[in-house]
């Protein structure tokens, strides 16, 4: 096979081009005839050119190409000229190409569906068919972006010192949150490896090592239920430091922000960061990676709710709980069918009803209106600044649930009134610190750790971790994105009779520590330096940089969430020769 190698690129070419001899490679986009005059749009990752073959001129050209069709891949040479009808819409709209030759690379099969930016097509067919889907232009600025961003991290830390260093994928399994994918040994029957969940303990002994600044673009995996902003295999860009403070981790990661932005898409991003410790984020926005484009901040009613003749809130006030309230500015009007859709939303989120109060026409109304004094009702009105058409949505009992219940109606009133659209394009960071340390498993009945088991308390509560564990707050940091977390870091235990004392308070003995994280133990030993990092996880930052809420958008060949690859169709079954020479058997399950 021959062809004549391009000389431009489908986007290249611009009106000082006209005159000029052109040889373009590409795909066919698109086919038009009108008046014997063939039109073919040629695309390649670069744009969009339109090639021009005139049966008067060229009849045997012409003649040749009635059979090409969109996708089969050409080549083409002739001249540039400007266009008599340019396309505003498109860089190389001034101008065109008249051929003289074309000739087909290779055809192609008639695709499932459209090769176009924006088309509604099954997003299954689109992953089945991911090397199709990745040929459309929008698909294609994400990785380019992706690419950019790659470019950016390497060289930005490099400029702060940092070095790169590999770690393993093949590595010990050391569950403690998610749980490992795990990778039986050929040569060690009975034993297996685990993908790595992160290369946390590593990049901890590198410190130990004397690295003081490591960084590394990390692929990670998690065997853990998957949502539109979560796969079980992801990219981080991992960092971790020597001799700093929570101040030094932050004020790294707030310049490569702002690095990205501006050069990606020329924003200024002003720092430093907004920091809210955990407690205020659930209080005011019941989540701890809230969106801050838009107010709709709780008020705390408790005090109301403890001398109310309420005695849903009352009740609960004297059982150690609270009550919470939230005003959706405007939603006064909604429908009962509204408020019921409100309910079935909150409850999904933990809670167990939704009292609610509306202001019309000067009066107030509501669920349980009638059970409240007029001076009660004014209190939650003044308390909350309530106007006319405004609706009061409440949420009762433990702390934590019902500040989540009421976050999650926070984003669906920001979505359901359009506030999420009116801020879009727009960007929010800001940090949520003082995390608590530990949180307490009901199902195992015991603690577990709120990041990870690694992670440094805050000195002033080092005490309670034998007195008061429930109240021990750690140095964690979340950044978050426009109500994302996109990155997560901690300052760490560095000695090794702290690290030994959180293993004891989340249940593992001596021994258990000791056959999970010897290694690491061990290395604390021998002058572990304070340390701490963060790691940002790489596609949800492309993904907001490219302006898109799914994950999948981003990444070259996603799993769906299932974790199949449709495309490939993994995970498969394997052979049973495979089987016997790890050692292992499977378990055929009945499918009644």
């Amino acid at each position: 096979m021959s062809y004549k190698q391009r000389t431009h690129t489908c986007g290249e070419l611009r009106p000082t081009n006209a005159g000029e001899t052109i040889i373009l490679n590409g795909w066919v986009k698109s086919r038009r005839e009108f008046g014997g005059i063939l039109f073919l749009d040629i695309r390649d990752r670069y744009g969009i050119t339109q090639v021009v073959i005139d049966s008067s001129s060229t009849p045997e050209l012409h003649a040749s190409l009635k059979e090409v069709r969109s996708e089969w891949v050409v080549w083409t040479a002739g001249e540039a000229r400007i266009r008599e009808n340019p396309n505003a819409n498109i860089p190389t709209g001034l101008v065109e190409v008249l051929a003289s030759e074309v000739g087909v690379i290779n055809k192609s099969t008639l695709p499932p569906f459209e090769i176009a930016d924006g088309i509604l097509t099954n997003e299954e067919q689109r992953l089945e068919y991911r090397f199709l889907d990745l040929r459309r232009h929008d698909i294609q600025q994400n990785f380019l972006i992706r690419s950019h961003l790659t470019q950016i991290a390497h060289t930005f830390y490099a400029e702060e010192k940092f070095v790169e260093i590999e770690t393993p994928i093949l590595s010990k399994s050391t569950p403690e949150g998610a749980r490992d994918f795990l990778v039986p040994s050929r040569m060690n029957k009975g034993e297996f490896y685990a993908l790595p969940q992160s290369p946390q303990l590593f990049k901890q002994l590198l410190m130990v090592s004397g690295y003081d600044r490591y960084m590394q673009i990390a692929k990670v995996f998690r065997d853990e239920d998957l949502r539109s902003d979560r796969q079980p295999e992801f990219t981080q860009i991992d960092t971790e430091m020597s001799f700093v403070t929570e101040d030094d981790v932050l004020d790294v990661t707030e310049r490569f922000v702002q690095r990205a932005w501006k050069e990606i898409l020329d924003i200024d991003v002003k720092a430093p960061f907004k920091r809210m410790p955990f407690v205020d984020a659930l209080n005011l926005y019941g989540s701890d990676k809230p969106d801050l484009r838009y107010g709709l901040e709780f008020c705390d009613a408790t005090s109301i709710g403890a001398s109310s003749d309420f005695g849903v809130f009352k009740d609960a006030v004297a059982a150690g709980g609270v009550v919470k309230v939230l005003n959706a500015k405007g939603c006064g009007s909604f429908s009962r069918k509204q408020t019921d859709t409100l309910t079935e939303h909150a409850k999904r989120h933990g809670a167990q009803g939704l009292p609610f109060l509306k202001i019309l026409d000067g009066q107030i109304v509501g669920s349980f209106a009638k059970l409240l004094t007029d001076e009660e009702k004014q209190s939650y009105v003044t308390l909350v600044g309530a106007e006319d058409g405004d609706l009061l949505l409440f949420a009762i009992g433990d702390w934590e649930r019902a500040c989540i219940a009421l976050g999650a109606l926070r984003v669906e009133i920001a979505r359901q009134t359009g506030i999420l659209d009116s801020v879009a394009g727009q960007f929010s960071f800001h940090f949520v610190t003082e995390f608590p340390l530990l949180e307490h498993d009901a199902e195992e009945d015991r603690w577990v750790a709120r990041h990870h088991p690694f992670t440094q308390p805050m000195a002033e509560d080092l005490d309670k971790l034998s007195t008061d564990p429930n109240s021990a707050r750690a140095i964690a940091y979340d950044l978050v994105v426009n109500g994302y977390e996109v990155a997560g870091g901690s300052l760490r235990i560095h000695q090794k009779e702290i690290q030994e004392k959180m293993f004891e308070l989340i249940g593992m003995s001596k021994e258990e520590s000791n056959a999970k994280f010897g290694f690491l133990l061990k290395g604390l030993q021998y002058g572990a330096p304070p340390h701490g990092g963060i790691a940002f996880g790489f596609d949800r930052l492309v993904m907001l940089l490219a302006g898109t809420d799914n994950i999948r958008d981003v990444i070259a060949f996603p799993k769906t969430t299932s974790g199949l690859s449709l495309m490939d169709g993994a995970p498969s079954t394997v052979s049973e020769a495979q089987l016997q020479e790890l050692g292992i058997t499977t378990i055929k399950k009945n499918k009644e």
